[in-house]
């Protein structure tokens, strides 16, 4: 079978989320399983051309966007530990910025026409090629236009459209005059294509034209189909409801495994799960706390946003601090966290560790060196954290939605069932119980050692998911 994977973003190259880490994992382990399979992606200014072997296919294509014409270059590397092919759509007017979507939080003001842009390039780009694909797998707003521009305007329509969607909450919203950047006019803009309450909406190319869609967990695929999670195309949802599925998303355990990764301060096994608590002490020092085995540590790597529950945590952590325990924050996002994160730093800074920023090295130690990891969202697609948590030995605490409701089954004490504590209802106290019952197990310490063993021994590994997707793929003929 032939795969054609467009994102925006992919691991190693360029990454902003949770979709460059699917989009760098999903397509190797689709290769592994005999298939040929290219990647599309935007050439950023943010890429290191010399680290990734980049090298030019195209000097020059000629790309329609709106009424006047663009030009493209093309580059190609491999995606590293494999031999797919990863394609480059250059052109500095677009993409040569310092970030890939935004800068300090706002917007480029043209990413209409960026992506409109990007997307007709890929269909030029498979002209050239002369590789028609049998599936065209596109991920959010980004590329959700390769779609229909596939049906209607190029040659294209024999191909097998997918359209993933990685986070209901982002549908590519734009004035509707610009629905003329993508190549399309007014008949364009109706209800039941692209428009959006009088606003153009890019996500909708996909879900209103894709012959497949699928998101990232069975759980969060129910969600976006109700009124709360839909972001108002639920009712566009149900109505494709026969053509929505669920795949939960995996982790690359080529990156993620605490028995090679280079970040942390040693390496370990579940047979030498002792050397966990190195990376404690290193976790705790590099923040200015207390280096002590026996004090339980929670760590939260996350956007600071309402989404991931900072609301609820922020208003749960003067009790949680009372418990005894130390904090570990590593995020950015609304100003209004940083500051009452920065006033709880103040207040308790032998108990919490503020880091706002990114830091790829120190993620990889908190997963490594916590004892828990936090992930306490108003909704979650698939969630990452749980799963890497579970390979470092990290025990998750978590609310019961989306791909953590599909991964982590609250741990009963008397049983010694499940995997992580798990709370239902959206509020500080909801919350708070969970943290509370994660440090009184964390004190039984046989209990707790047996815990850390039986979720290092879960499988998340892309290849349950690629297969599932490869089932899908398959249904190309019923569903065209």
């Amino acid at each position: 079978m032939k795969i054609l994977y467009v994102s925006a973003e992919v691991v190693p190259f360029a990454k902003t989320g949770g979709l460059a880490d699917v989009a760098g994992a999903l397509p190797k382990a689709i290769e592994k399983l005999g298939h040929d399979i290219k990647i599309i992606m935007p050439k950023y200014g943010v890429i290191d051309e010399e680290k990734y072997k980049l090298t030019k296919l195209y000097a020059k294509i000629a790309v329609p966007v709106g009424d006047k014409i663009e030009t493209a270059s093309i580059y190609e590397a491999k995606l590293p530990n494999s031999k797919i092919v990863v394609y480059f759509v250059d052109n500095k007017k677009y993409f040569s910025r310092r970030g890939l979507y935004q800068e300090d939080g706002v917007d480029y003001p043209d990413n209409c026409e960026r992506f409109s842009f990007f997307c007709r390039a890929v269909c030029e780009l498979i002209k050239e090629l002369k590789w028609i694909p049998d599936v065209l797998h596109c991920n959010d707003w980004q590329t959700a236009l390769v779609i229909p521009y596939f049906k209607f305007k190029y040659d294209f329509n024999k191909t097998v459209t997918v359209y993933s969607i990685h986070n209901m909450g982002y549908l590519g919203l734009f004035p509707k005059d610009q629905i003329f950047l993508t190549g399309f006019g007014w008949k364009m803009f109706t209800y039941d294509k692209l428009e959006f309450w009088d606003q153009l909406s890019l996500a909708k190319a996909g879900l209103v034209f894709a012959d497949i869609i699928t998101t990232v967990s069975p759980t969060y695929a129910k969600e976006i189909q109700t009124k709360q999670s839909g972001f108002g195309l639920h009712e566009l949802l149900l109505s494709r409801s026969d053509r929505v599925f669920g795949i939960l998303n995996g982790i690359d355990y080529d990156i993620w495994n605490p028995a090679t990764d280079p970040s942390i301060a040693k390496n370990f096994t579940i047979n030498t799960i002792e050397n966990k608590y190195l990376n404690k002490s290193a976790l705790q020092k590099k923040n200015g706390l207390q280096i002590k085995k026996t004090v339980p540590l929670i760590g939260l790597i996350s956007r600071l946003t309402d989404q991931k529950g900072l609301d609820i945590l922020t208003k749960a952590l003067e009790e949680i601090m009372k418990l005894n325990c130390q904090l570990v924050i590593l995020g950015t996002g609304d100003k209004k966290y940083h500051k009452l994160l920065d006033e709880a730093w103040k207040k308790h800074p032998k108990q919490i560790g503020l880091n706002l920023g990114f830091d790829a090295a120190l993620a990889e130690l908190i997963y490594a060196g916590s004892d828990m990891f936090i992930m306490p969202s108003r909704y979650e697609p698939c969630g990452l954290g749980q799963l890497i948590s579970f390979k470092y030995g990290t025990v998750p605490i978590v609310r019961k939605t989306g791909g953590l409701a599909d991964t982590v089954n609250d741990y009963n004490s008397k049983m010694q069932k499940g995997d992580g504590f798990v709370f239902e209802e959206y509020t500080n106290e909801a919350l708070f119980d969970a943290v509370k019952r994660a440090v009184l197990t964390y004190n039984k310490k046989k209990e707790w050692a047996y815990l850390m063993k039986k979720i290092m021994l879960s499988d998340y590994s892309w290849d349950v998911s690629a297969k599932k997707y490869l089932e899908i793929y398959a249904k190309r003929e019923s569903l065209k």
